[in-house]
């Protein structure tokens, strides 16, 4: 698999991040550390417990990561999720839940392309 295929079965943008990052190996370097990030698991746990702030703040750090790596699918639902935690409401709504289950396909198929790319 090359690059333009893994961004493409991440529902990615390889322009968008071949014009921050110059190098191939620069962008496989940083899409590896993506393997390595804890913000999706903590997103995942500050729902469970339903703690809306440190949600929102996983589901941020996710958004902002996915946009600088072109993960276009994933920086949308990430972004929609962050957007539904914003505010000084209590616990995580029905809504939240929802918009969860399209961070979690966005995420899986994100990690599976990669992992496939890598040969992990």
């Amino acid at each position: 698999m090359d690059i333009r295929k893994c961004y493409e079965e991440l529902g990615g943008s390889y322009e968008e991040v071949s014009a921050r990052l110059p190098s191939l190996k620069l962008i496989e370097r940083f899409i590896g550390k993506f393997l390595e990030d804890k913000s999706y698991y903590v997103l995942c746990e500050q729902m469970k417990c339903g703690n809306r702030k440190e949600a929102f703040f996983a589901a941020h750090t996710l958004k902002g990561v996915s946009a600088n790596l072109g993960f276009t699918a994933l920086e949308r639902s990430s972004s929609k999720l962050t957007e539904e935690l914003r505010g000084e409401g209590e616990g995580i709504t029905a809504v939240a839940c929802e918009l969860m289950i399209g961070v979690e396909r966005d995420y899986s198929a994100t990690v599976r392309a990669i992992r496939n790319y890598l040969n992990l």
